[in-house]
């Protein structure tokens, strides 16, 4: 028999064989993308404590170490531990944490490095968890020592998993932040009273198989696959901020439709406080995309696109009035308010002079799109304490500074009275404040789908902004949250904390 086995052979089989024996049981676990002599003196130590060793591995679908990574697939990393001879079993987790393995397994020791043993610097906050649940199942947590080496700095470096350009930013990044700078605003911002006010947007992607133009005409013709709908808009940066505090409201307006109510209260009643007035006429707004897959990596076309935006956008007066009267009542009680402008009706002048008046901390995003093009622009604004835009917005806005982008994020800056930030797409950010401006690369060219990248980066360097955090560390948060936003398809999933703080972590490991 061989030495890779699944979860359910080991439990049914393996272990009670194991255990008649009297043998006592290792486990350790990781994601072993390289393996390196820190790896092997570990393994040695572990197969020293016990009978027998198990080492399970993260399946690569839930590696938090960013878009790219793990650089080996999981065959390649189970076969690489088989051949060590220190190592009886070895199995594949099928999670974000250990909990499957330890379930079936059931060690007598969860067996981790020295550099685990303060639970405290865990950046995951698992350990604790992972603790509690072997004790649980009867074990205990050992420790190895000897000297630490990192996979992530090897794949960095020896491996050039890096673009150039991020290796010399990382360098000189290095020498003035750390990753004990970034948890410190983390916790910073863990105490914010956040509220995000903006539309509430579905957005409905259905997946097609373009067969070809039609015969007669000159559109697509396409095969129907499949429908999904994700909660966008001001809903998917309140979500995203929702990771990192628990003290986050959502204010906006919403049509009356019976379903799309009980899908926010299913999918953010756990996560955030709704404080939403329903419109009898104007709907929940809906953006409907036509896709098609890329058939041999993961990435996708849109072809086509309908919304159901009144024209024009007005909202009755008695809905405005008791949405105003809302706002009014409740934005003394936060401590930063995200003012999410797509510009499809609900941000007026009075929603718009309000918020500039009372919010205490003010991040803007002003949007342009197809339904408000060169009509929604950030200079609207008179004051703000952060704000973020992508080139196209920041052209509108000034277009005779163009021709040298920095003079008008400048202009920008100067205008609004505060620092903030210029998405670049595949060129990173540009970060703004005092009139000194930071350059940060794209950490990532792997893309799945844009749409949610410019506000995971605009909540993520937002809050962190609001927590105080220098506009540089907070480019190069929002720079984190951008790329795995765009490795995530529309609104579907969340930016997590854990898992911007894990490539965090991957990046400054150079």
């Amino acid at each position: 028999m061989g030495k890779i086995v699944d979860k359910a052979k080991f439990r049914e089989e393996i272990r009670p064989k194991l255990k008649k024996e009297g043998k006592t049981i290792a486990l350790c676990h990781g994601v072993f993308d390289l393996v390196h002599p820190g790896h092997i003196i570990h393994l040695k130590q572990a197969k020293q404590m016990a009978d027998i060793l198990v080492v399970s591995i993260t399946a690569a679908e839930f590696v938090r170490k960013g878009p790219g990574r793990p650089y080996f697939n999981d065959e390649m990393r189970l076969k690489v531990l088989e051949a060590l001879e220190c190592i009886d079993y070895v199995m594949l987790s099928e999670g974000y944490t250990v909990d499957d393995i330890v379930e079936n397994v059931e060690p007598d020791l969860y067996i981790k490095g020295e550099e685990y043993a303060r639970e405290s610097d865990d950046v995951t906050g698992k350990i604790t968890a992972e603790r509690e649940l072997v004790e649980h199942h009867g074990g205990k947590v050992a420790y190895t020592t000897g000297q630490v080496f990192s996979s992530t700095r090897l794949i960095n470096t020896a491996l050039a998993a890096l673009p150039d350009d991020v290796v010399v930013y990382m360098r000189n990044f290095i020498a003035e932040y750390s990753m004990t700078d970034i948890k410190k605003y983390a916790q910073k911002a863990e105490k914010l009273k956040v509220l995000v006010v903006g539309d509430v947007i579905i957005d409905r992607y259905t997946y097609c198989e373009v067969q070809g133009l039609m015969s007669k005409d000159t559109g697509y013709s396409s095969r129907l696959d499949y429908s999904e709908e994700y909660l966008g808009g001001a809903v998917a940066v309140a979500r995203h901020l929702s990771s990192f505090t628990e003290n986050v409201t959502l204010m906006s307006i919403v049509g009356n439709e019976e379903d799309i109510r009980l899908k926010f209260l299913d999918e953010t009643a756990d996560k955030m406080r709704l404080k939403l007035t329903y419109s009898t006429s104007f709907p929940t707004i809906v953006k409907h995309r036509y896709l098609t897959r890329n058939a041999k990596r993961e990435e996708y076309r849109k072809i086509f696109s309908v919304n159901n935006i009144p024209d024009p956008a007005v909202y009755e007066e008695e809905t405005r009035e008791e949405f105003y009267k809302g706002l009014a009542e409740k934005i003394d009680e936060f401590d930063v308010v995200f003012l999410c402008d797509f510009g499809h009706g609900l941000i007026d002048a009075k929603v718009k002079e309000l918020i500039q008046e009372k919010a205490k901390f003010l991040v803007l995003n002003c949007q342009t799109n197809s339904t408000n093009y060169g009509l929604n622009i950030i200079t609207k604004y008179s004051r703000a304490d952060a704000f973020t835009l992508d080139q196209k917005e920041l052209k509108l806005a000034y277009p005779a500074d163009m021709a040298d982008e920095n003079t008008a994020l400048s202009e920008l800056s100067t205008h609004l009275g505060c620092g903030g930030w210029l998405t670049r797409g595949s060129d990173g950010a540009y970060g703004i404040d005092d009139g000194q401006i930071y350059a940060c690369p794209a950490f990532t060219l792997t893309v799945k789908d844009t749409v949610g990248a410019g506000d995971a980066f605009y909540s993520v360097a937002g809050l962190y902004a609001a927590a105080g955090a220098p506009t540089e560390l907070g480019t190069f948060m929002g720079n984190i949250a951008g790329a795995l936003g765009a490795n995530i398809v529309g609104n579907k999933e969340t930016v997590e904390k854990v898992n911007v703080l894990k490539y965090a972590s991957t990046l400054l490991n150079i």
